[in-house]
């Protein structure tokens, strides 16, 4: 078991272009640092008090990547959401100067709360009259981010970094690899401090897009990557990631360290803290990433990397426990199935005909079945079950709309003799019926299935196999 502090539940994944090898940034082997602070950390004045003392405290951590303010509490909006509803009522010629009231008063107020000399209300003067104008919806939504890094790099006497002019998204919505020389030349002074907004960059025409919600932690790994810091700190408002979701078991024991694969893994069952993104740039170089939380800096958090430490694998069996409930599964029976050439191709093509991709597909030697989420196959169940008939003419055929699947994951599994007769005693032990059993090639995780009104008994069972607290 993995044990540290008192984080949050969370998981991240992700995916990006271009290779390594073609990143040619020219800067000295100075240590440094890339920290990422999220919504939560720069809500307010109070809080990028706090940013501040923390970049501070370790002279390394030069590289600061802010997000747009988030919620200071749960009454309020975040920036981001309401630059969206000022484009929106823009784009239709309604009235927007409510919502925009606020943005401006959010930051003027952060400006005047911490005794700056006052510059942002030209610039929300300007984006007002771009709004009127006509600009795109990433343009608008942008702002939230570009405004909070001037403010930050003001506060920090560092350098504010355009990440329109630095960072290329390409058509796929991935980093394009002329990133990595363009950035790392522009943060190439080991000395410097750099403040480099989160959450968007340029496309190839020039024009700034968006990543997806929660890029800003993709924009704090490529500034990693491009930089080639040492770590990637990730600020947020919790200290970490927990073994399970703590919603369903009582106060699970947090992860000190776990690795990138494993980390996939529980990220494909559960929330995150890390946009899904925010892995492949410092993962296909070996930066680790540390998740910290600004309201308690001296939490170590978990550090997430290639290889557990050494300690780290004498004490864990796995990594965590985590599921979802929103899966359906097709299962198709048909005698001397394994003799019939391309049966699971054609079947695997009926969903790729609907464009419906699969999750699962274990099989046996007369019967297969594919686990997908049900939501894509809502309004459309009989259509594609009866185009399978047609298709692969099966002996039978069983729909179950609805089924659990939860993941046991570590790196030590493959190693550690026993780790599925626990699973099973222990689901046993609490009478639940397994529906579903997959491993993967990788042997990183076991799935099982079980029913929805079985989950949360059967996640509370499975912890409690490998944790004792």
């Amino acid at each position: 078991m993995r044990r540290n502090g008192q984080p949050a539940w969370s998981g991240v994944a992700a995916v990006t272009q271009g290779n390594h090898n073609s990143e040619q940034a020219v800067q000295e082997a100075v240590p440094r640092i890339v920290c990422k602070f999220g919504g939560s950390s720069v809500a307010g004045a109070a809080q990028l008090r706090k940013v501040r003392a923390i970049i501070e405290a370790d002279p390394r951590r030069q590289i600061i990547v802010p997000s747009a303010p988030g919620k200071r509490d749960a009454g309020d909006t975040k920036i981001t959401d309401l630059l969206y509803l000022c484009h929106h009522a823009a784009s239709v010629g309604t009235d927007f100067s409510r919502p925009f009231a606020q943005i401006v008063e959010r930051f003027t107020g952060i400006e005047r709360d911490l005794d700056m000399v006052p510059m942002i209300g030209e610039a929300l003067e300007r984006l007002q009259a771009e709004l009127e104008r006509g600009v795109s919806a990433d343009y608008a939504a942008s702002r939230g981010e570009h405004f909070c890094g001037l403010l930050l790099a003001a506060w920090l006497d560092a350098d504010f970094v355009e990440p329109a002019d630095y960072i290329v998204i390409g058509a796929n919505g991935l980093v394009d690899a002329q990133t990595w020389t363009l950035l790392g030349e522009r943060l190439a002074d080991p000395h410097k401090r750099y403040v480099i907004p989160g959450f968007y960059g340029r496309d190839a025409e020039g024009r700034v897009r968006t990543f997806s919600r929660g890029g800003s932690d993709v924009s704090g790994a490529v500034a990693a990557r491009a930089a080639r810091a040492e770590l990637y700190e990730n600020w947020t408002d919790v200290s970490g990631l927990l073994m399970a979701d703590p919603r369903i078991v009582d106060h699970p024991l947090p992860m000190e360290e776990v690795t990138y694969a494993e980390i996939r893994e529980l990220a494909y069952m559960g929330a995150s803290v890390l946009h899904e993104e925010a892995m492949a740039p410092v993962r296909e170089v070996g930066i680790p990433v540390q998740i910290r939380n600004t309201n308690d800096p001296g939490h170590p958090g978990t550090r997430i990397v290639a290889e557990l430490s050494p300690e780290i694998v004498l004490n864990t069996q796995i990594a965590g426990v985590a599921g979802k409930t929103s899966f359906a599964m097709i299962t198709i029976g048909k005698h001397l199935m394994n003799r019939e050439v391309g049966f699971v191709y054609r079947l695997l093509g009926v969903l790729e005909h609907n464009g419906i991709p699969f999750e699962h597909c274990p099989s046996s030697i007369d019967s297969v079945s594919v686990v997908l989420e049900a939501r894509w196959l809502e309004g459309r169940v009989e259509q594609i079950l009866d185009e399978i008939r047609r298709t692969l003419e099966p002996d039978e055929i069983d729909y179950v709309p609805s089924i659990a699947l939860i993941a046991i994951v570590g790196e030590e599994m493959a190693r550690t003799p026993g780790i599925a007769a626990r699973v099973f005693t222990a689901l046993a032990g609490e009478s639940i019926n397994v529906r579903l059993i997959n491993q993967g090639a990788s042997e990183l995780n076991i799935i099982v299935g079980v029913a929805p009104e079985d989950y949360p008994q059967a996640l509370r069972a499975l912890y409690g196999a490998f944790v004792r607290q």
